[in-house]
C-alpha cells in the first residue's frame, strides 16, 4: 500500500562505504526523509547539518515519535500515542480506552511531514536554501484531539468519550434493521426531519408537536429513538439506502474493510489499483490497493512502479550515481549492500 512507486536500495550504514553511498545519494536529492531514533542519523553523518553542507538546497524531513522535548527519547508506536494523547479515551467507552480502527497517527504523521515539505519547497524558491522539517506521532495525535481540548477550554466541561456523546441532533444514530444489518441514519435539521418522515411514511411523527423542532426532538431523544428503532427494524438496509439517497439525507450502511473492494463508487472512479506482490505466499499475484485520496488535473495518482522487493534496485541506483559494474559487484560481495535482519532495522527505527 505505501511502498508502490518507490525503488529499494539496501546499504549497511555500519560500513564506511555504505555511509558514503548514502551521502552521495543525498547530495543530489531534493528531499531526504528519515524515521530513525533521535541521534541515529548524526551518528552516521546523515543528519541535516551534515548533509546540507554539500547540498544547501536540501529539504530534510525527520519523522519522529515526539518532537524535541522531554519525551523525545521514548519509543513511539501508534497505540502508545493514542493512549497517552487522549484519542483512545475518546474512542472507547468509559473505563475501556480503545485505539482507533486504523493507524491514524502513522499515516497522518506522514501526511503532515509531506505538508511541511511542500511548504519548505515554496520557501526554498524564495531563499534558495532548504531546511529541516519535523513531524511526530504524539503531536499529530494531540492535534487530532484538539477539538475536545478546545471544548474544555471554552466551556469548562470535559468531553465524554464519543460512545457516550451528547448528540446535537435527535436522529444521528446507528440502527439495526432486517437480517441484523446495521445502518447509520441522520436528520440534522428541521427540513431534513420533515423529509425523513415523508420518505419513511411517518406522518404522525412529522405532525407531533413534541418533535416539531430539533431542540424539542433532542429533549425527547430517549423516547423517540426506540420508536424509530422498532419501525425501522423490519426494513432492509438496501431499501433504506435507496430511500435516503433519493431524499438527499445522510446515511451510511456499516461495512467491513473487505467489503470496499466491491464498492461501486471506488470501482467507477478508479479508486483502487492493481499492484503485484514481490514476495510472501502470494508472490507474483496482483491485488487491489487504495490510491491517495486526491485527484490532480482530474486524474487519480496511479501505480507507476509495483512495490519493490527489498534491495531490488540496488544495482540500478548505484549505476545511476556512477558506480562501475566491477565496483558494484565488489560492494555486493563485501556485504556493503547486504540485507540486514528486520529486527536490526526495527531496533533503530522510531516505530514499526
Amino acid at each position: 500500500m505505501f511502498n508502490r512507486n518507490k525503488k529499494s536500495i539496501t546499504l549497511d550504514l555500519h560500513r564506511e562505504e555504505g555511509v558514503g553511498i548514502a551521502r552521495t545519494l543525498c547530495a543530489s536529492a531534493d528531499v531526504v526523509v528519515e524515521n530513525f531514533k533521535p541521534g541515529t542519523m548524526e551518528k552516521y553523518g546523515l543528519d541535516y547539518a551534515s548533509l546540507s553542507v554539500d547540498n544547501p538546497e536540501l529539504i530534510y524531513a525527520a519523522c519522529k515519535g515526539f518532537l524535541a522535548g522531554p519525551y523525545a527519547h521514548r519509543t513511539a508506536l501508534d497505540e502508545v500515542v493514542q493512549m497517552m494523547g487522549g484519542l483512545a479515551y475518546m474512542t472507547g467507552r468509559p473505563g475501556d480506552p480503545l485505539r482507533a480502527g486504523s493507524s491514524v497517527n502513522d499515516i497522518m504523521g506522514g501526511v503532515f511531514a509531506a505538508v511541511a515539505v511542500l511548504g519548505a519547497i515554496i520557501q526554498r524558491g524564495v531563499t534558495g536554501r532548504g531546511m529541516e522539517v519535523n513531524s511526530a506521532l504524539y503531536e499529530n495525535n494531540v492535534f487530532l484531539v484538539g477539538q475536545h481540548m478546545m471544548q474544555y477550554a471554552v466551556t469548562g466541561k470535559a468531553a465524554s468519550p464519543l460512545p457516550l456523546r451528547e448528540s446535537a441532533w435527535a436522529v444521528y444514530d446507528l440502527f439495526t434493521v432486517a437480517g441484523g444489518e446495521q445502518i447509520f441514519l441522520a436528520a440534522v435539521s428541521d427540513a431534513q426531519w420533515a423529509r425523513f418522515c415523508d420518505v419513511l411514511n411517518f406522518p404522525d411523527l412529522k405532525a407531533a408537536p413534541e418533535y416539531a423542532t430539533n431542540a424539542a426532538r433532542v429533549l425527547q431523544r430517549l423516547s423517540l429513538l426506540p420508536v424509530l428503532r422498532e419501525r425501522l427494524s423490519h426494513r432492509t438496509a438496501s431499501e433504506l439506502v435507496a430511500l435516503m439517497e433519493q431524499a438527499g439525507l445522510p446515511f451510511a450502511p456499516v461495512r467491513r474493510p473487505e467489503d470496499l473492494f466491491d464498492d461501486g463508487h471506488l470501482l467507477a472512479t478508479g479508486g483502487l489499483a492493481d499492484v503485484r506482490l514481490p514476495d510472501g505466499p502470494k508472490a507474483g499475484m496482483h491485488v487491489k490497493t487504495t490510491l491517495l485520496p486526491v485527484s490532480m488535473d482530474g486524474k487519480r495518482l496511479g501505480v507507476r512502479l509495483d512495490l519493490p522487493a527489498v534491495g531490488q534496485h540496488t544495482t540500478e541506483i548505484l549505476a545511476d550515481i556512477g558506480y562501475s559494474p566491477e565496483r558494484i559487484e565488489r560492494l555486493h560481495a563485501e556485504g556493503v549492500c547486504r540485507l540486514r535482519e528486520a529486527e536490526e532495522i526495527f531496533d533503530e527505527q522510531v516505530e514499526g
